[in-house]
């Protein structure tokens, strides 16, 4: 089963992908190998994971043009010498001639945001990152990376999930064609608990996280990247593509508030 896409006019991604944040060796290997059997084809990694070459091995004999792959790009490393030899050694481990999205994981105040930008751009026009984007940005952040870049802005990857607000952000990719990527989509385990939110996936007798998921890639411009451990909720949440929210419904979870 083939998840949905998220398309602007800068590109095109899989609404759900697979978050690999604490996987590591052949329990990750293992884990992404399972989400592309089931039907996953969208897999994000980054630098500071630790886990690009067990990434890489689960991908080794999948379909490349099939696959969408993101990697970050973590913050001590965003001068332009930097940045682009810790981008080659994820190709290198990742056993991949590009990256369909490089990311900056998280903004650093200490380094130019233009020595990051121009080596990202080169990245491009060198073929080894198919979209650029940012991580962890706010507003300004993200509207000066869009300013000193040549190349499209794709995304800006955030922590969200229900019952966080995130509309002045969300509202501001919309705005400048920009994907929103939600990572911690359950906050952390503690979405699926609101007992509000089990009454409203009883009525379609769907998982509570199923419904959160759910509520998050109905929005434009917002993908999603659950992290899973077991092929039980590889499968729960990818089922989101055959079946609807009500109104009503939604408008009831757009209210929920937590922190997470």
């Amino acid at each position: 089963m083939k998840s949905s896409l998220k398309t602007t006019d800068v590109c095109s991604v899989p609404a759900l992908g697979l978050g690999t944040w604490k996987l590591r060796g052949e329990e990750c290997k293992k884990i992404v190998r399972k989400a592309l059997d089931i039907g996953y084809r969208h897999v994000d990694t980054a630098r500071f994971y630790g886990n690009e070459r067990a990434v890489g091995e689960a991908i080794t004999d999948f379909p490349r043009d099939e696959l969408f792959l993101t990697t970050k790009i973590w913050k001590d490393k965003l001068r332009y010498e930097d940045f682009k030899q810790s981008a080659e050694e994820s190709l290198r481990q990742l056993g991949t001639d590009y990256v369909d999205l490089l990311l900056i994981h998280w903004p650093n105040p200490e380094i130019p945001l233009e020595q990051t930008v121009k080596a990202m751009n080169e990245l491009v026009k060198e073929g080894k990152a198919r979209h650029i984007g940012v991580s962890n940005f706010d507003r300004s952040q993200l509207g000066r990376a869009i300013e000193l870049s040549d190349q499209p802005i794709a995304n800006n990857q955030v922590k969200y999930h229900l019952g966080k607000d995130m509309s002045p952000t969300l509202d501001y990719c919309r705005k400048n064609d920009v994907l929103l990527t939600a990572y911690s989509p359950l906050g952390q385990g503690k979405v699926p608990k609101l007992e509000s939110l089990k009454e409203i996936a009883a009525n379609y007798d769907k998982t509570p996280g199923q419904v959160a998921l759910k509520w998050l890639i109905d929005q434009d411009n917002v993908l999603a990247i659950p992290k899973a451990s077991s092929e039980g909720h590889l499968k729960q949440n990818i089922r989101l593509f055959d079946w609807n929210l009500d109104g009503a419904d939604v408008k009831k979870l757009d209210q929920l508030r937590i922190e997470a």
